[in-house]
């Protein structure tokens, strides 16, 4: 696919880059993930809104294809066959503040949207269904607020930049620091406001050509975050 990034409206409300921007190391290479509670959800946003400050940024983003251990903190993503974890993160994350307005990257329709309620899962979530160059394709947007769905509809068009939401609290999102979910999928597989957002090691390849790196749609070399 080729791509022009002035194609897409910026998925917060401004390019995301270097002067607003830090990236954000959530793989299980990271130490300091190591020597914090994440059960405890408090501890975890403010180790998230420390790094914020510290570097004088408004957003953190990072994650496609990132092997985490964060998932061990909800049985979400405990594997039913035996006690392992699916720890292989399929969008980016866009950490940042509760409230924090979410929008549009390119025009579509809403295919469906839910609230995926329990520890750790996703909370309030959109996908969109976008028809771009000659292809269907679609957005996922997780971890937003409840009040992002109580006027969508199924079909409802949405434009490029138009706002589809906020980041959701943490006693609305799945108890995660606030952040956006962003992934795109090719082929939802029949499912409906839900997609899996991390898959197991032995699915990644899978779950690769299915879920491509969404950088593009965010204004982002992928070489930044991949």
């Amino acid at each position: 696919m080729s791509i022009k990034y002035q194609e897409f409206h910026p998925i917060m409300g401004e390019n995301l880059n270097d002067s607003n921007t830090i990236l954000m190391d959530m793989s299980e290479k990271n130490p300091d993930l190591k020597k914090i509670d994440l059960l405890d959800t408090i501890v975890f946003e403010e180790y998230i809104n420390k790094l914020l400050k510290q570097s004088s940024k408004r957003f953190g983003i990072g994650g496609y294809l990132e092997q985490r251990n964060i998932y061990r903190r909800s049985t979400v993503f405990k594997e039913n066959s035996d006690s392992k974890f699916r720890n292989i993160h399929l969008g980016i994350d866009i950490w940042s503040y509760t409230n924090s307005q979410v929008y549009c990257p390119f025009d579509g329709v809403v295919h469906s949207f839910q609230d995926n309620k329990g520890f750790g899962n996703y909370g309030p979530t959109i996908i969109l269904e976008h028809f771009w160059q000659g292809e269907t394709i679609y957005s996922l947007y997780g971890h937003l607020s409840t009040k992002d769905l109580k006027s969508l509809s199924v079909g409802q068009s949405i434009l490029k930049g138009e706002n589809i939401g906020h980041l959701g609290s943490p006693i609305e999102n799945g108890n995660w620091p606030p952040h956006l979910h962003f992934q795109m999928i090719r082929n939802l597989e029949n499912k409906q406001g839900d997609y899996p957002g991390v898959c197991s090691s032995s699915e990644k390849e899978k779950y690769k050509e299915n879920c491509p790196n969404p950088a593009s749609w965010l204004g982002i070399p992928a070489n930044v975050i991949y």
